[in-house]
């Protein structure tokens, strides 16, 4: 009975780790290799770009569209930014880039 129980558990344990982040994707991670030394700048400026049901997207979430959007002419460090909902029904990518 024990090794039942055990194996149920682990079961239920591999199969909640292989649905991670199924309902719910929110994360920021920064574009950068030096992060020690990193500087912003004065400026920022963002661009995004969107996604629905798998079938349509639009938007540039590109560095120059976010360096364009906030008018900097010298790009010094960026962050990339995922949202997502339900396995990807809903996904929006943005793109900070901070610069003068």
């Amino acid at each position: 009975m024990k090794k039942r129980y055990s194996a149920a558990v682990l079961v239920l344990l591999i199969s909640l780790w292989g649905l991670t982040g199924c309902a719910y994707v929110n994360t920021t991670t920064p574009l950068d290799l030096d992060l020690d030394r990193t500087t912003l700048g004065s400026k920022m400026g963002t661009a995004e770009a969107y996604s629905v049901l798998w079938l349509v997207v639009w938007g540039d979430a590109g560095y120059a569209a976010a360096a364009r959007n906030g008018q900097i002419k010298v790009m010094r460090h960026a962050d990339q930014e995922v949202f997502q909902v339900a396995l990807g029904l809903f996904t929006r990518w943005r793109v900070v880039v901070y610069g003068d």
